[in-house]
């Protein structure tokens, strides 16, 4: 019998939010468990692109649910360099607040450069997926979603600009404990999702992150700190 809107989970607004970036990070987790499976067959590091790969298929069989990356009205070019500052401005945070209080648990023991020199086609996936792809899945699951839930269960008609300071920062705490950097996490929160609450475009948001993510690889590759990876 043929799916109906009722029936068909494409039509829930909250899987749609959420199934982008539940493929990215289950696929995560059970990679201890893969990665000795694969390891015959091809460097474990590539399963970074499949997750990406599982993300941007999920993308684009919801992608008709969202909304907030398509704004009623288009923001200015003030906006958009407000939203590139403040992705840079997370940046020097993150890489400023690697502190031993401020960070949980140990370094991902991904390193680009183990075995014959530097993986040149790990490291350019590794940076697009967490330029591209990380921001967009991440966005839409933390503010698009989570943060308008906290506001209101049926976020789908939550209008951004109206979410609340509890949302906000619930939101942002909860996204904080997803990061070991936890502190600069939280503070990344906050900027992302009072970008999106004073301008009701989940674009920016995705530009700030965006941003952040594209500087971090540039410094992870320049300087060999693959723990921020």
């Amino acid at each position: 019998m043929p799916a109906t809107p009722d029936t068909d989970v494409r039509h829930r607004p909250a899987v749609a939010f959420v199934a982008p970036f539940a493929a990215f990070v289950l696929l995560m987790m059970a990679e201890p468990l893969l990665e000795p499976l694969v390891a015959p067959v091809f460097d474990p590091r590539w399963l970074y692109a499949v997750r990406c790969g599982l993300a941007l298929a999920a993308l684009a069989a919801f992608r008709r649910h969202y909304a907030p990356l398509r704004p009623e009205a288009p923001a200015g070019p003030g906006r958009w360099l407000a939203a590139v500052g403040i992705g840079i401005g997370v940046f020097a945070l993150w890489i400023a607040l690697d502190l031993p209080l401020l960070v949980t648990g140990e370094a991902d023991p991904y390193d680009a450069s183990r075995g014959a020199g530097l993986a040149v086609g790990v490291v350019a996936v590794r940076w697009a997926g967490s330029a591209l792809v990380v921001p967009v899945i991440e966005e839409l699951f933390w503010r698009g979603f989570i943060m308008r839930w906290v506001h209101h269960p049926r976020f789908e008609g939550v209008d951004p600009r109206a979410v609340s300071w509890k949302a906000l920062v619930v939101s942002s705490a909860v996204f904080a404990l997803e990061h070991r950097l936890w502190f600069a996490g939280l503070l990344a929160g906050l900027a992302y999702g009072e970008l999106y609450r004073r301008t009701g475009d989940l674009r920016l948001a995705v530009l700030a992150h965006a941003v952040t993510n594209a500087l971090l690889g540039a410094w992870v590759v320049g300087t060999g700190a693959w723990g921020f990876w």
